[in-house]
């Protein structure tokens, strides 16, 4: 049996809402931090913004997004 299939074996007996806390914790350990990731995004985030001023891109109202998606 794999270190994940007995944590799992054990983590089956805790009550609904510690499961829902260890599900919490566990997703928090895979969010960690990167600088340059962030720094990415904001570089993207920027570009947008340029596009949406120069008037090469284009806003889409959010019920209309919505509306795609229902």
């Amino acid at each position: 049996m794999t270190t994940a299939d007995s944590l799992f074996k054990e983590a089956s007996g805790l009550s609904p809402f510690e499961k829902a806390q260890l599900i919490d914790r566990l997703i928090s350990s895979l969010d960690q931090p990167d600088k340059g990731i962030d720094e990415l995004w904001a570089q993207e985030a920027e570009s947008r913004i340029d596009a949406y001023d120069r008037g090469d891109l284009k806003a889409v109202s959010l019920d209309k997004v919505l509306k795609k998606y229902r």
